[in-house]
């Protein structure tokens, strides 16, 4: 999910309502620094920044928008690190900010409630990773939450691997009313599957790369 305001809107409610200011998004973490202080799932993190390759084309579309004179400068992401969607798209976001050649700050969602107050999935959902883009005077962009369309369309092909954890399901599998060990056995076993699909399946791989065209196609209708 993507969006752009148009520019004057942009500017007046940046101006008037963002508690994302300038010294705000100073005191974010660097994406290193967000990586190396203790959390969650690091290696999938490392496993999701190392396996994106950003394509020539993908490549020469953010130069060209980054030379924009009103073009992005820097971007805020937030999220948390034991989403999965995060831990596949905030190294995707860090990608493209590195493609893009402009700063870029990490903010925990939890630790920043007020932040992610502005950015909720249909108004309502607290859903993440976020990533916000910012021209050099601060102005909004653009942001982009949580997936790309191409994730919510497939996402059938997620629970397909992950399987029905219900314990009804799980009672259904195994011919008998399971106790609490072998559902948590159940939900293990499905997590380790999970796991070894995102380091396989080119669907996962797949995510990775609409999410750059999704955030190309939203920076190009904002500049």
């Amino acid at each position: 999910m993507n969006s752009q305001r148009p520019a004057r809107e942009r500017a007046v409610a940046q101006a008037t309502e963002s508690v994302i200011t300038r010294e705000r998004f100073a005191q974010g973490k660097t994406y290193q620094e967000y990586i190396d202080s203790g959390i969650r799932n690091r290696e999938q993190f490392d496993d999701n920044y190392a396996s994106l390759s950003i394509s020539e084309e993908q490549q020469a579309a953010l130069g060209e928008l980054a030379g924009h004179s009103n073009g992005p400068d820097h971007m805020v992401i937030i999220g948390e690190d034991w989403c999965p969607d995060v831990y596949r798209g905030m190294p995707v976001g860090v990608r493209i900010a590195e493609a893009l050649g402009i700063e870029v700050r990490i903010f925990e969602r939890d630790e920043n409630k007020d932040m992610i107050a502005e950015y909720l999935k249909d108004g309502e959902f607290e859903s993440i990773p976020v990533y916000i883009f910012y021209n050099a005077e601060h102005v909004e962009l653009g942001h982009f939450i949580e997936r790309p369309v191409l994730a919510n369309e497939q996402m059938d092909q997620l629970y397909a691997v992950l399987g029905d954890m219900r314990p009804e399901a799980i009672a259904q599998r195994i011919g008998h009313e399971p106790s609490e060990e072998e559902i948590q056995q159940a939900r293990a076993e499905g997590r380790e599957r999970y796991l070894e699909w995102q380091r396989t399946s080119e669907t996962w791989a797949n995510w990775r790369v609409a999410a750059v065209d999704e955030v190309i196609e939203l920076l190009r209708g904002a500049v």
